[in-house]
C-alpha cells in the first residue's frame, strides 16, 4: 500500500468526479469535442453573416413599406412648392414610339438664290421703312471668312437699278463658319418700289444679271393695322415626330388668342404632315419649306463640337430672321419660341390679356423675355388627388407625341441659368435683329417678365440629374384642359388621325 506524502491532502470523490472527466474522457467524446472546436470560427462567421443578412432584410421591407404606402387622405397643394417624394413610374421617354409603318418624309427644298462667284445665300428680301431713307434688306447666309463688296439689282417697273451694298454679319453664330448676315441695299433715286432684287459680287464682270435668279421684296407698304395679332414663329422643324403635342401646342395657342404660327419645315412625319395640312387649311399655319441640305451642311447641333457642320443648327437663326420681317406688317406682336413651349400667364388666361399689362408695366414697343422652366416628359408622377387621365383623353394613346396634361412637375430652377434659354415676345417693328434666345438689335431693348406674372412652360426630356421628390408640380396648365381636351380631339379627328365614329 502506497504512503500518502505528508503534503497530499485527501480528494473528496466530487473533486474526483468532475475532474477525471475532462482528463479521460472516452475517445468517442474526445472526437466530437475536438471536431466541434475545429468548427468554430466556420460557426460564428456563418451566425454574423446571418444576423447582418436579416438586418438589411428588416430595413428594406421597412423602406419598400414607407416608399409605397397608400395614401390616405390628399389635401390639394399648394402650387410652385417641393412636393413630398411620391410614387414615382419612370419611362424612358416621355413620347411614345410611333406606331409601325412610321417614316420620316423627304422635305420640301429651301427657296435660296446663290450670289455668283460668292459663296452667299439670299434667304428673302424686304423693303426697310424704318431708315431715313428707304432700303431693301436681305436676309442672307454668308460664309463669315469671305470679304465681298456686294453690288444690289433692283426691278423697278422693268428697269434695272444698281446700288452698293452693305453687309452686317450677326453676331450669333456659334463658332460655325457661315452666319446669318443683313445685306442693305440702298434705294436708288427714280426706283421708289423696288419689285425685286439680286445680288452679285464687285469683282464680276457682267453686273447685268441674266439668269432670272431674283427675290420678290415684300413689306412694300409700311402698314399701320394688322391681320393678326399674335404670330408665333417655329423654328425649325426637322425629323420631327412628336404629333400629339404638337397639336396641343397649336391648340394651346389659340386659346392664347394666337392667329398665326409660321412653322419653318425640314422634314417631318407622315402622322405630322397631316396635321400641318389640316392647320394650313383652316388658316392658322403657313409652313415654310427649309430643307438647306443641297445647299449647305447644316449642324444637328447648336456648337460646332455638338454636332459638325457649317452652319449653326438647321439654319434656325436666318429662319427667325426671316420670320421677324415676313410678318413685320402683318402682325401686332410676334413671339419667337419652340413647338414644345408655351408662354403661359400666371394671373390672366391669355396673352391678349397679358400684353397690356406687360406694356403697362415695363412700357411699350419693347422685347418681352420669359424665364424657361422645364417639365420632363420622361418622367410621369402622378397627380395629387385627382387622376393622371382625364376623360376625353383615353384615345390619345394611338397618336405618337407626348401628352403636355400628363407632366406637371418640373425641374427646380438652378441660379446660374436662370436667365438662359429663354424666349421672347416683341413687337416685330422694334427689332432689326434677333436670334434663338433674344434680340440682338431693337429699338427700345428688352424687359424680364417676372415669372408670377408668365413664363414658359418647356415640355422636353430631363435636364437635370433630380429624383421624383426634387420636383416642383404645378397644375396651370389643367385650368385649360376642359376647353384644350374637345379642341384636341376634333383637331385629330378632322385630320384622319383618329375615327370620326364618336369612340374618341
Amino acid at each position: 500500500m502506497r504512503r500518502r506524502p505528508a503534503d497530499e491532502r485527501p480528494i473528496s470523490r466530487a473533486a474526483v468526479t468532475s475532474s477525471e472527466k475532462p482528463e479521460h474522457p472516452p475517445e468517442r467524446s474526445r472526437r466530437n469535442m475536438i471536431q466541434t472546436s475545429d468548427r468554430l470560427p466556420g460557426m460564428k462567421s456563418l451566425k454574423k453573416s446571418v444576423f447582418f443578412s436579416l438586418c438589411i432584410g428588416v430595413f428594406y421591407l421597412v423602406f419598400i413599406l414607407w416608399t409605397y404606402r397608400p395614401e390616405t387622405s390628399i389635401s390639394p397643394l399648394p402650387r410652385y412648392v417641393i412636393t413630398p417624394k411620391p410614387q414615382t413610374s419612370e419611362k424612358s421617354s416621355g413620347a411614345r414610339m410611333p406606331p409601325s409603318g412610321y417614316k420620316i418624309l423627304q422635305g420640301e427644298e429651301a427657296s435660296l438664290v446663290p450670289v455668283n462667284m460668292t459663296r452667299t445665300l439670299m434667304v428673302s428680301a424686304y423693303m426697310e421703312h424704318r431708315a431715313e431713307r428707304k432700303e431693301v434688306r436681305v436676309v442672307a447666309i454668308v460664309q463669315r471668312s469671305e470679304k465681298v463688296e456686294y453690288r444690289c439689282h433692283l426691278l423697278c417697273h422693268g428697269e434695272l437699278h444698281i446700288s452698293k451694298g452693305s453687309c452686317f454679319v450677326h453676331a450669333d453664330h456659334f463658332g460655325f463658319p457661315y452666319g446669318t448676315a443683313g445685306i442693305v441695299c440702298p434705294v436708288p433715286q427714280g426706283c421708289e418700289t423696288p419689285s425685286r432684287i439680286t445680288l452679285s459680287s464687285a469683282a464680276e464682270r457682267n453686273h447685268g444679271i441674266s439668269d432670272g435668279k431674283y427675290l420678290e421684296v415684300r413689306n412694300q407698304y409700311e402698314n399701320t393695322s394688322f391681320i393678326y395679332n399674335f404670330t408665333v414663329c417655329f423654328s425649325t422643324m426637322f425629323n420631327y415626330t412628336n404629333t400629339l403635342q404638337l397639336v396641343q401646342s397649336l391648340e394651346m395657342l389659340k386659346l392664347l388668342g394666337v392667329n398665326r404660327v409660321a412653322v419653318y419645315k425640314t422634314n417631318c412625319s407622315a402622322e405630322t404632315q397631316l396635321v400641318l395640312d389640316y392647320y394650313t387649311r383652316k388658316g392658322l399655319v403657313e409652313v415654310i419649306p427649309w430643307s438647306l441640305s443641297s445647299y449647305l451642311n447644316v449642324s444637328r447641333g447648336w456648337l460646332p463640337k455638338h454636332g459638325p457642320g457649317e452652319l449653326h443648327y438647321h439654319g434656325q437663326i436666318p429662319a427667325l430672321n426671316d420670320c421677324l420681317y415676313r410678318y413685320m406688317y402683318r402682325t401686332k406682336y410676334l413671339a419667337m419660341h419652340d413647338s414644345d413651349e408655351l408662354i403661359l400667364p400666371q394671373s390672366v388666361n391669355s396673352w391678349s390679356e397679358m400684353l397690356p399689362l406687360l406694356e403697362q408695366k415695363f412700357g411699350a414697343d419693347k422685347c418681352y423675355k420669359f424665364e424657361n422652366n422645364v417639365f420632363p416628359s420622361n418622367l410621369v408622377l402622378p397627380f395629387p388627388g385627382r387622376e393622371s387621365v382625364s376623360p376625353g383623353q383615353g384615345c390619345w394613346e394611338r397618336i405618337s407625341g407626348t401628352n403636355i396634361l400628363a407632366h406637371l412637375y418640373q425641374e427646380p430652377i438652378v441660379p446660374d441659368a436662370r436667365y438662359k434659354n429663354f424666349k421672347v415676345i416683341v413687337n416685330p417693328r422694334s427689332v432689326f435683329s434677333t436670334s434663338v434666345h433674344g434680340v440682338l438689335n431693337s429699338r427700345k431693348g428688352c424687359a424680364w417678365v417676372f415669372r408670377n406674372i408668365a413664363r414658359i412652360y418647356h415640355i422636353r426630356a430631363l435636364r437635370q440629374r433630380l429624383t421624383p421628390g426634387q420636383l416642383i408640380y404645378d397644375d396651370r396648365l389643367l385650368n385649360y384642359s376642359s376647353r384644350l381636351t374637345p379642341a384636341v380631339n376634333t383637331a385629330l379627328t378632322e385630320s384622319g388621325l383618329l375615327p370620326d365614329d364618336g369612340s374618341c
